[in-house]
């Protein structure tokens, strides 16, 4: 724009007008900076914004020719400061322009995954057998340690866009697709369990909600999806709680200031059942409360199941009873973020179930339970140093549930386990887990298994190379291992579907080798 002096401008329009001008021309600055600053905030959108920033400077030009030079008014009155600020709001709608330019698929994009693939060799050159769940007791939950136990290929990716509207509010887009084989081939499709496991839309920073103490940092979301915030003891390949299904829900409203909610509902799906000589869906729903305080020191969750035709007449879980239709579940839960005083961290939580509430891990997963199911666990776990070059992971999990299936079953069982880690140097180290399972389970002949009293045990020695230590959960770690595992003969009876008690699969104890990585992002 065209310098103007003071002192032109008054000769033409006289003092007065001149200061009227400004002032409007004030305020047309004032609202141009605002639109600006907000445009090249949200960069997601700046192709845009800068042509809408371009033709409202073109009529900001366009408007100013009618300050022209005069010669009564000081050069310090107006003039230098309009043509500064005008410069620098050309050079803010460059900048917009450019970096709107620049735009493309990948702004707002995020990659995530997670992904594990190894080969188990038994002492015989034969496949080794194994997982978190191998025990009878795992047929109730009951997971044993991971590490050296893993003989399948799984993989998880999310990927997800965020977008920014004109008001600021965030939209984000995720979908999450896992497989997971067993197999050692290159190719598996058909053994695949290719799946989508989330496909939801959140909505954050809502413009609707600005100013408003309790709503203003919460998120909106709808789809399909595990919750944010469940949490797992990863050498147990376990989590702790989760759930997961299609509905909505909003996190993070802000009921005081040590004090957050998430809210939301779910439905899940049970088997079919014959009406009216017509297949029908079992379908469940999940009202969810989860409540933070202390800064999120401390959680209490509660949820109400229901599934109105889950205990249809013509409907009977394995057992020939009766299921449920109904059920409660609550979990109190601490996440301390330190290990007793010491640097980690160490995470606590007791949960209760009955009905179909009674599967205390997988919410709500379960449609087999029966009205009297209680279920009771505990889960303790979590990570600190113990000396130099030295970490230690300890966790313990246990449940006591009864009348699950059929009156009267009962199902005890407790996992310890400890991880270790030893640094060797700035990429080796070696990693060692002991884990411990006691059992006594009557299954009163629910899916033709036995009654059985034993105990479990297996020690793993794994030299692993990873690109940082330190942290017991840093990845990608690639493993070479050795596991030997043995376990009570009276186990082997169990089942007749389960590992224990193959011919290569028996009590007696049992040496496997492998190979494995394990990675997330």
């Amino acid at each position: 724009m065209q310098k103007a002096s003071g002192w032109f401008i008054a000769g033409m329009l006289g003092t007065s007008t001149v200061t009227a001008q400004a002032a409007t021309l004030e305020e047309r600055m004032a609202a141009f900076e605002a639109r600006t600053s907000a445009a090249e905030r949200r960069a997601a959108a700046a192709e845009q914004q800068a042509q809408a920033l371009a033709r409202e400077l073109q009529q900001l030009k366009l408007s100013t020719p009618a300050l022209q030079p005069t010669a009564s008014v000081t050069p310090h009155t107006v003039t230098p400061t309009v043509d500064e600020r005008l410069a620098k709001l050309e050079a803010s709608q460059q900048r917009v322009e450019k970096a709107g330019s620049g735009s493309h698929l990948t702004d707002g994009f995020s990659f995530k995954g997670y992904a594990r693939s190894g080969l188990l060799i038994n002492d015989g050159l034969g496949g080794g057998r194994g997982g978190p769940y191998t025990t009878p007791a795992g047929s109730v939950g009951g997971a044993v340690g991971r590490l050296g136990n893993e003989d399948d290929t799984y993989m998880r990716i999310d990927l997800s866009k965020e977008l920014y509207a004109q008001n600021g509010t965030r939209s984000k887009f995720t979908v999450s697709i896992a497989d997971g084989v067993e197999s050692s081939n290159d190719w598996t499709a058909e053994e695949s369990n290719l799946n989508v496991r989330q496909v939801f839309t959140e909505l954050d920073h809502l413009a609707a909600f600005k100013g408003n103490p309790m709503f203003e940092n919460a998120t909106l979301w709808a789809g399909k999806r595990f919750d944010r915030d469940n949490f797992d003891i990863h050498w147990l390949d376990s989590d702790v709680v989760y759930l997961a299904g299609t509905g909505g829900g909003i996190y993070d409203v802000q009921m005081s200031k040590d004090w957050r909610s998430n809210y939301s509902l779910v439905g899940r799906n049970y088997e079919d059942f014959s009406e009216g000589g017509v297949n029908a869906d079992v379908e469940s729903y999940i009202l969810t409360s989860n409540q933070f305080f202390d800064n999120g020191q401390w959680q209490w969750m509660f949820n109400a199941i229901g599934s109105k035709k889950n205990d249809f007449a013509t409907r009977a879980n394995e057992a020939g009873f009766t299921p449920a239709d109904s059920g409660l579940h609550s979990m109190v839960a601490n996440h301390q973020r330190n290990f007793f005083g010491r640097e980690g961290f160490f995470k606590t939580a007791l949960l209760y179930g009955q009905g179909l509430g009674a599967e205390v891990k997988n919410v709500g997963a379960d449609g087999e339970l029966i009205d009297e199911a209680r279920a009771l666990r505990l889960a303790l776990y979590g990570e600190t140093p113990i000396a130099a070059g030295w970490r230690i992971g300890p966790s313990l999990l246990a449940e006591q549930s009864k009348d699950r299936y059929v009156k009267g079953d009962d199902y005890r069982w407790m996992t310890l386990n400890v991880r270790l880690a030893n640094e060797i140097n700035s990429n080796f180290e070696m990693a060692y887990e002991i884990s411990w399972q006691t059992m006594d389970l009557d299954p009163k002949g629910y899916m033709q298994r036995n009654a059985v009293d034993g105990n479990f045990w297996k020690f793993t020695v794994a030299p692993t190379f990873k690109p940082d230590l330190g942290d017991l959960l840093t990845r990608p770690e690639l493993r070479l291992f050795a596991s030997v595992m043995n376990w009570s003969s009276d186990l082997d009876r169990y089942s007749a579907s389960d590992s224990f008690g193959k011919t290569d699969f028996n009590a007696g104890g049992v040496w496997q080798y492998g190979i494995q990585m394990e990675t997330w992002f």
